[in-house]
């Protein structure tokens, strides 16, 4: 278990963002340097998977804070890596996404980022589970898990690349008969999307369930049936202004634990990154589960260490 939170080890995704010119070393040394009595370490990840590895040991090492340096996917490794240790993860986003960061509200310039490591402020978030795999932001079947697959096999990275995927796979994709079981609640019906979001949005401010609240104990979960066009215009607009839920383009429930079974195997998401397919899904919410460090001004801070 920790004891400080002035020992910093950092792990960085050195494939993330489009900068392949990226001095983590450099900007550590310009915003930390020696002046706040902290000891930080960069460890790079090799593949897929490594940082999970890598947070998990320097958590067992002893490190009092774990950042990872990277989007979505990398936060994702990092987290799972962490939970259990009682070890605060923090964010340098350098995603496609960066639906988390913004969530917690890290700055995304990677200045005003690493200045938060000075003297980080921590809290515990929730951590959701799909069939017993760990979220911290959204995961979801359907539609925007069969986006994500392709997206990973487009070569190129960013949010012109995603819209371009989303909208080519748009003219191709069919909605699925599912059966939801949640709060009591048994429902039968088509899904084109349904996503269970611990936090507010996907990423690049795209709002599936703005009011998600990542420390209420419960999943906020989305579900669109069907997707015509004048729906999906409904559902673009809804993301980026961040009103879907009173646009009635979508259903929307909160639930602690939620269970799908689908016609035929579908794709599911875990933030953001293509994770397989089932025709049967489990999820579940772990309240509080993770200490993370977070933006000025977000959530009531927690006594770490």
């Amino acid at each position: 278990m920790p004891t400080s939170l002035s020992r910093l080890c950092l792990i960085f995704n050195p494939i993330s963002g489009t900068n392949r010119n990226f001095d983590l070393q450099g900007l550590l040394n310009a915003v930390l340097g020696k002046d706040y009595g902290l000891h930080y370490e960069v460890r790079a990840t090799q593949y897929a998977g490594h940082a999970e590895e890598l947070a998990r040991e320097a958590a067992a090492q002893g490190f009092g804070v774990v950042v990872a340096v990277g989007g979505d996917g990398t936060v994702n490794e990092v987290g799972r890596g962490l939970l259990g240790t009682g070890v605060a993860m923090a964010v340098l986003p350098r995603g496609s996404g960066n639906g988390l960061a913004r969530h917690l509200g890290i700055p995304l310039r990677p200045e005003a980022a690493v200045a938060l490591l000075r003297r980080p402020r921590v809290l515990n978030i929730d951590v959701g589970r799909l069939n017993g795999r760990p979220f911290f932001c959204t995961a979801g079947l359907g539609f925007d898990a069969h986006v994500s697959r392709m997206f990973a096999e487009a070569g190129t990275r960013g949010l012109s690349t995603y819209v371009r995927v989303a909208l080519r796979e748009y003219q191709r994709y069919r909605p699925c008969p599912v059966e939801i079981e949640l709060a009591d609640k048994q429902i039968q019906t088509d899904c084109y999307v349904l996503a269970f979001a611990n936090a507010a949005q996907y990423g690049n401010n795209a709002y599936i369930a703005p009011l998600a609240d990542i420390q209420d104990g419960l999943l906020d979960v989305c579900l669109i049936n069907q997707l015509p066009l004048w729906r999906a215009v409904k559902v673009a607009y809804g993301l980026a202004a961040g009103n879907l839920p009173t646009s009635g383009a979508a259903a929307y429930h909160t639930a602690h634990t939620i269970h799908v079974r689908t016609e035929r195997p579908l794709g599911f998401h875990l933030d953001g990154d293509f994770a397989g397919e089932s025709a049967d899904f489990s999820v579940a919410l772990e309240p509080l589960a993770l200490p993370v460090v977070v933006g000025e001004g977000f959530g009531n801070t927690i006594a770490v260490g």
